[in-house]
């Protein structure tokens, strides 16, 4: 019976036909009003989730967001299926919520969005406790654990709900979480018999690649311009004056730039994001301030400036581009200073040591993604206790990596930073190596050294690449108190002593050269529309773009691209076929059919 009745919901309301993945159960637990922890990757539908059993319950559904974005993104695209939904954060004023808190009173809304400091308020809580209530859903529910990467106090305050409210089922989701951080997520919001749902962390459809840096605006404008002209995007950096350089570069270059980040006027920043929401070629240049909760399906790239903290960051992140399950990719480009600089951040960091292991553990397994040889999907998926196979989407799949032996390399290397008293950076020491003749090396009488003049079978850049590797394995790393020396850790100690073997990746400058993204067999692509269905396509785009400006809407809330791709193809003749269309529920076919109908058969 529920299911019949779902399944009705997600067609007459959302415009689907079926459901996707795990969906289907996970409805039929709420709706058997048990607690439910869900784990589901970025546009693999999670908010359906909870929406279609609040349209199910008799009573209000109560949904907790850590964003004024992606409650805003939510509430809108609801609204434009018909849904009776609010938000309550605070960008609200108070005679809002208030009409709001009547709505509510007077069983007017079935789904209410909210900030969980909001909800923890002693009035909000008074108030909730004499309203039926027939759900609690927690979204970014990593926000409750100290070893996610989003962490707010107030997320381990819900545990609340619990006592408070215990006979109504809860539900937490998150996209992304490691082993820690599940059981944290059960810990700390009293989900212990709650059933789990683990859906694969797998998103098939983005391309994964990671660069070292080598010239990194040259590198960053041309794979832009190959891969994505015309196209929306995020470009993530490590600073806030390294995101205002690059718009600002990328602005000269003729791109439409955006800046986003803490430090800005709160107004610019929801200014920049608005028009980062409503324009088909926007790109934003942010920190990592930018993003939970942005709700943008056609993010065709994430690229990375700078290295991330740990896998978490960089799988939530890249997770931003092709929510619309479309061709996308996400790409890194990546030094040695970042490396330096995300271990400094966490050893001079004011958490607790065992704290500081754990990031160091997390730091270094992104380090051996970012260096591996092999298929780096099967890597991050593995991490996450996932697999997969050789995904032939990833650059180490398209073209295998060339390594070398390079055991005699490391030696000189290492033997290079002990005879110079681990004193010195990475670019003195290639200059030994490479015996060359200045003043410098004189004064410190390191011409003098056994190391000097014994590292002439590789170039200055095969050297970088070596040092570079040598610090992402941890037998190297940065002294960023004093003045950058190296210094040789425990393992490279070891790896001396024990004369143990390495392989490394071997050093190949190349041009980045254009190339198609991969086509995933079940999407439908803009390449794939002819010339006349090309011009069609772009009429729809163009309606859509007018309607949604008019009501103030990202055009994404009316129609996806693959929406409108479906009814370039097919060709709709009434609003009957109309309705067969993914995404087309009964609510946009009374709004925007007619008009749609109009431009296909015109």
């Amino acid at each position: 019976m529920h299911n019949n009745k779902a399944k009705k919901i997600l067609k007459e309301i959302f415009g689907y036909d079926n459901f996707r993945g795990q969906q289907e159960d996970i409805i039929n637990n709420i709706l058997a009003k048990n607690n439910s922890f869900v784990l589901m990757p970025t546009g693999a539908g999670k908010s359906l989730c909870y929406q279609i059993p609040a349209l199910l319950f008799e009573g209000l559904s109560i949904v907790i967001s850590p964003l004024i974005a992606l409650m805003q993104d939510q509430v809108s695209s609801l609204k434009e299926n018909g849904v009776k939904v609010a938000a309550i954060n605070s960008s609200i004023s108070y005679h809002e919520i208030n009409n709001i808190k009547e709505q509510i009173k007077h069983n007017q809304l079935k789904l209410l969005y909210i900030a969980p400091e909001r909800l923890l308020m002693d009035e909000f809580l008074e108030f909730i406790a004499n309203i039926n209530i027939s759900l609690f859903a927690i979204d970014e529910a990593h926000c409750v654990s100290q070893w996610g990467h989003d962490f707010r106090t107030s997320y381990v305050e819900l545990s609340i709900l619990a006592s408070k409210f215990p006979h109504i089922p809860r539900i937490a989701l998150t996209a992304t979480a490691d082993q820690p951080t599940r059981k944290d997520i059960i810990n700390n919001l009293e989900l212990h018999n709650a059933k789990h749902f683990i859906s694969s962390f797998d998103r098939p459809n983005i391309k994964y690649s990671i660069k070292e840096q080598d010239n990194p605006k040259k590198q960053l404008t041309e794979y832009i311009s190959n891969n994505h002209p015309n196209q929306s995007g995020v470009v993530y950096c490590i600073s806030r004056k390294k995101c205002e350089e690059i718009t600002e570069f990328l602005t000269n270059q003729g791109f439409n730039a955006l800046l986003y980040h803490a430090g800005m006027d709160s107004k610019m920043r929801s200014k920049n994001q608005k028009i980062f929401l409503e324009q088909e070629n926007a790109i934003m240049v942010a920190t990592i301030a930018f993003g939970m909760g942005i709700d943008k399906p056609d993010v065709r790239f994430v690229i990375h400036m700078n290295l991330p903290k740990n896998i978490e960051s960089y799988y939530q992140e890249t997770g931003r581009a092709g929510r619309d399950q479309q061709p996308a990719s996400a790409i890194m480009f990546y030094g040695l200073k970042d490396i330096a600089m995300q271990r400094n951040f966490i050893e001079n960091s004011n958490s607790p040591d065992n704290q500081k292991r754990i990031e160091i553990q997390k730091l270094n397994y992104l380090l051996g993604l970012c260096e591996a040889t092999s298929c780096r999907r099967k890597i991050l998926l593995e991490y996450f206790d996932d697999k997969c196979h050789k995904c032939n989407n990833c650059d180490n799949c398209h073209e295998k990596p060339q390594t070398f032996d390079a055991t005699i390399a490391a030696q000189k290397a290492i033997s290079c930073v002990y005879r110079t008293k681990q004193l010195f950076g990475v670019a003195y020491l290639i200059d030994i190596l490479l015996g060359v003749d200045n003043d410098r090396i004189k004064n410190f009488n390191h011409h003098k050294l056994s190391v000097y003049n014994i590292g002439n079978e590789y170039s200055k850049q095969e050297w970088n690449s070596i040092f570079r590797q040598l610090i992402a394995r941890n037998l190297l790393k940065v002294d960023m108190v004093g003045h950058g020396g190296l210094k040789i850790t425990k393992q490279g100690s070891e790896f001396l002593s024990q004369k143990q073997q390495i392989e490394l990746r071997k050093y190949q400058k190349k041009p980045i050269s254009p190339k198609k993204e991969l086509k995933t067999k079940s999407t439908l692509t803009k390449k794939e529309l002819n010339d006349n269905d090309l011009a069609l396509f772009d009429q729809l785009k163009a309606k859509r773009l007018e309607l949604a400006k008019s009501q103030n809407l990202p055009p994404f809330i009316i129609f996806h691209d693959k929406t409108l791709i479906q009814m370039t193809q097919t060709k709709p003749q009434t609003l009957e076929q109309m309705s067969k269309i993914s995404g087309v529920g009964q609510n946009k076919i009374s709004k925007y059919g007619q008009i749609f109908l109009d431009i296909i058969n015109g």
